[in-house]
Order: structure tokens, then C-alpha cells, then sequence
């Protein structure tokens, strides 16, 4: 098989962390409710790496740049779903710092991607 070249991008490696790891924290939530919270939840962080990938396999840059916005996207709201765990009392903040950790280093990466991606396609002054 092939190795594509979306799978050389760090902010595409954290991901794939990030996806692993919310599977792994989602197993250990507890509380009415919590089921539907957690499959949404791995639902918004296999989003990430996988429109990452998407938008890296696209021929044109403003459309790497529309599947990394929804990336994004995906990575607000898994951050906010965090929250409401926490806030639920469905996991400790002590059990979520890890994944909060690795929402914010994906966050900064692909911030940094995003922009790299626009400023390269600025004309020349």
C-alpha cells in the first residue's frame, strides 16, 4: 500500500493521538446520559485526522484549506464536549488534562499549518 503523504504531517501524527486517545477516555465515562456523549465525541475526534488527510489528498490549496477549517471545527467541538464532561462529572479533570493537552497541541498545529497554507498563497507584494 502506498504511503500517502498527509501520514508525514505532525499535526496529522497528534490527531491520530487524539483520536486514540478519546477512545480510550470515552470507555471510562459513567452517568446517565454519557453514552450519547461519548460517541459523539469519537465521532468529532476522528473527524480531525481524517479531514486532515482528506484535505492534504486535494488537488487544490483552498480546498486543503476548507477540509482543515472543518478539522478545526471538529477539534472546537470536541473541545467543548471535554468540557461538558467535565462539568457533567462524567470524568475527572485529573482523567481529561492528558486529552486536553493533546486538543490544545493539535490546535496549535494545525493553526500554524492553516496559516503557512494562506500565506504561501498571498501574491507577492
Amino acid at each position: 500500500m502506498a504511503e500517502y503523504r498527509f501520514k508525514k504531517l505532525i499535526v496529522w501524527q497528534r490527531a491520530m493521538e487524539l483520536a486514540t486517545e478519546v477512545n480510550q477516555l470515552t470507555k471510562g465515562m459513567k452517568g446517565r446520559g454519557s453514552a450519547a456523549l461519548a460517541d459523539q465525541m469519537r465521532r468529532a475526534a476522528m473527524s480531525v485526522p481524517a479531514n486532515i488527510a482528506e484535505g492534504n489528498g486535494r488537488s487544490h490549496r483552498a480546498e486543503y484549506l476548507r477540509f482543515l477549517s472543518i478539522a478545526n471545527g471538529s477539534l472546537a467541538e470536541l473541545e467543548t464536549q471535554l468540557d461538558l464532561v467535565s462539568r457533567l462529572h462524567f470524568l475527572t479533570p485529573d482523567a481529561l488534562a492528558p486529552t486536553l493537552g493533546l486538543v490544545s497541541q493539535t490546535g496549535r498545529l494545525l493553526t500554524g499549518l492553516i496559516q503557512a497554507l494562506r500565506k504561501s498563497a498571498a501574491p507577492a507584494p
